[in-house]
Formats: C-alpha cells, sequence, structure tokens
C-alpha cells in the first residue's frame, strides 16, 4: 500500500490535494490538530471517492508531538513508509508589523516554517533508504511577492521556498523531489475577511482559484511524470504575479 500525508488535510485545500491523492492510489494520513469533525469529514469524502485514509492527531508547530505522532505511525506499519508529504498546514495572523503582537509572529511562523522541519526530518530518512519520495510545499503568493499586513506570513512562506529549494539539492541523486506550489487567492477561509471584488479587479483569470486546482498540481508532482521536476516553484494564481 502507498502512503501519503497532508498536513492540515482537514479543510480547504489541504482537503482538496486529500481526496485527490487517494483517487490516485494512496491511503491518505489525514493530519489535523483541533477540529476532528472536519478531519473526519475528509475522511468521508476520500471514501465517497473509492480511496482509504486514516487521521493522525498533532500540532505540526510542536516537535515533541510530531515525532511521537510519525514514530507511533511507522511502528504500527513496519515494512511502510509515506512516499508523499505535502506540507499544507498555515495560519494566518495578519497585522501590520508596528502592531503586530509577539505571539501572532511566532504562532504563523511555527506552524507555516518552523513545521517543515518537524515533519520533514523524521520523514525524509526513509525516502532516502527507499531511493523515491516526494516533499511539496505549500508556499504562497505571499511568500514569493511579500504582501503588506502579511510580514509574519510572507516570511513564513518565503522560508519554506529557500528550504524547498535547498532540501532538493541534498536529497535529489537518491530519487526524492522536492517542490513548493504557491497559491494565490484561493476559495478557502484562508481568504476570509479579505475584499474578493477589489481582489478580483486584479487577476487577469478574473476570479478566485479552487482548492481542486492546486489539488490536481499537486497531484501531478506527486507523480512520477514529474520525476525530473525539483527544486521548483510553481505559482497558481490567474496570472496575478509571476
Amino acid at each position: 500500500m502507498k502512503h501519503a500525508l497532508v498536513t492540515g488535510g482537514s479543510r480547504g485545500i489541504g482537503r482538496a490535494v486529500s481526496v485527490k491523492l487517494a483517487s490516485m492510489g494512496y491511503n491518505v494520513i489525514v493530519n489535523y490538530v483541533s477540529n476532528e469533525a472536519q478531519a473526519e469529514a475528509t475522511i468521508k469524502l476520500i471514501e465517497e471517492a473509492g480511496g482509504t485514509g486514516e487521521l493522525l492527531k498533532f500540532d505540526v508547530s510542536n516537535l515533541e508531538q510530531t515525532v511521537a505522532a510519525i514514530t507511533g505511525w511507522q511502528a504500527a506499519h513496519k515494512g511502510e513508509y509515506i512516499e508523499v508529504l505535502v506540507n499544507n498546514a498555515g495560519i494566518r495572523k495578519d497585522n501590520i508589523l508596528p502592531l503586530m503582537p509577539s505571539e501572532d509572529w511566532y504562532k504563523v511562523l511555527g506552524i507555516g516554517l518552523n513545521a517543515f522541519y518537524n515533519v520533514t526530518q523524521p520523514l525524509i530518512q526513509p525516502m532516502l533508504r527507499k531511493k523515491f519520495g516526494r516533499v511539496i510545499n505549500m508556499a504562497s503568493l505571499s511568500g514569493l511577492k511579500g504582501l503588506p499586513g502579511q510580514t509574519n506570513y510572507s516570511a513564513a512562506k518565503g522560508g519554506i521556498i529557500a528550504a524547498t529549494k535547498a532540501l532538493a539539492q541534498e536529497v535529489g541523486k537518491r530519487g526524492v523531489t522536492v517542490n513548493a506550489i504557491a497559491p494565490g487567492f484561493i476559495k478557502t477561509d484562508m481568504v476570509e475577511g479579505l475584499n474578493e471584488e477589489e481582489l478580483v479587479a486584479q487577476i487577469p483569470a478574473g476570479r478566485f482559484g479552487n482548492p481542486e486546482e492546486v489539488a490536481a498540481l499537486v497531484g501531478f508532482l506527486a507523480s512520477k511524470d514529474a520525476s525530473y521536476i525539483t527544486g521548483e516553484v510553481i505559482s497558481i494564481n490567474g496570472g496575478l504575479y509571476s
């Protein structure tokens, strides 16, 4: 059985990615931290699509919790490994930096950047031993362009982009690819509170994207067809920024 882990898989892009990977034959491990009902709803969608999935609860920003959850899964699945990792978990705590509380800075960096190390480090080693793996990191337009009011979020996603490029060079010879996807404005709860009408006027495609469009790109990067693509940051933003 092939296994894939999607962090923050209970809603939005993470949910769409989970369903997509399940449709490709992966047993999808859906990570969540608090909203069990939404996580279970993702599993139901996976099963309705004819796939299999399981829940794995841990806070990606907490190293001890993350390692305990992953090593526990590995101990229960001897001889198997997670060959696709989608580092999707993230939060926004928008504010201009002069007014930003320190906890909003560290919370966003903890979930958006520190979690990359916490989750990827223990999972990359089995990929290297098996000489096949896919690490797909969810970056953002904010990490490429920088957006006012999102200094913390831009810092986290910019760090993810740099880490993607570095790790890809470390593991490429062992059949492991590492890529990032930088979505623009996608219809999820992450864009709640934004002025959609005003923002759509700036997007050449004339609309916000859908989670399933991002999931389709994840599916391609996870496939063997993408074996020669690594260290890349692929934008999916309707032409807003390149």
